[in-house]
């Protein structure tokens, strides 16, 4: 397993995996249309200076997290998601890790995030990692995401 830049020719992959989670695992019945950053990653993610990474193997994508810069130091985690059968090998981790590195060396101050109330197993990873469950009123920066039944969680770094 490797970690890597975003990468077009893993495009098909990379929405398969993440509209499988969401929609098959956690039934959150969310359309790709609903997420247009999936359909130009380079421009949503990259063209605003945030990064988009893969988990690899043997050129399958077997996990993906990304983050958006909101300028002033702050950042919007985004598009977290790890295969199943993979999920009990650390991927997570090492993705999160590699972010993290990034996050740190660009000095960005704060994380932000939002997340399905029904990710439970998200949920205790956040917190574990030192995000804390916050309200909408106390986002830091203006941030919009689709309010279904979602928490807030911060991260001061």
């Amino acid at each position: 397993m490797e970690i890597i830049e975003y990468d077009q020719k893993y495009q098909e992959q990379i929405i398969d995996l993440i509209l499988h989670i969401q929609n098959e695992e956690a039934k959150i019945n969310l359309s790709l249309a609903e997420q247009p950053d999936l359909l130009d990653i380079f421009k949503s993610y990259y063209q605003q200076g945030g990064h988009f990474y893969l988990a690899v193997d043997n050129g399958e994508v077997i996990g993906t997290i990304a983050f958006m810069n909101y300028g002033n130091h702050n950042a919007v985690l985004k598009k977290f998601f790890v295969k199943k059968d993979w999920r009990s090998k650390k991927v997570g981790l090492a993705l999160y890790q590699h972010l993290l590195r990034k996050l740190k060396a660009e000095r960005y101050q704060q994380v932000l995030l939002d997340t399905p109330a029904v990710a439970k197993a998200s949920h205790r990873f956040y917190e574990r990692a030192g995000f804390k469950r916050i309200e909408k009123q106390a986002m830091p920066f203006n941030y919009v995401f689709a309010e279904r039944d979602s928490y807030l969680y911060l991260l001061e770094l």
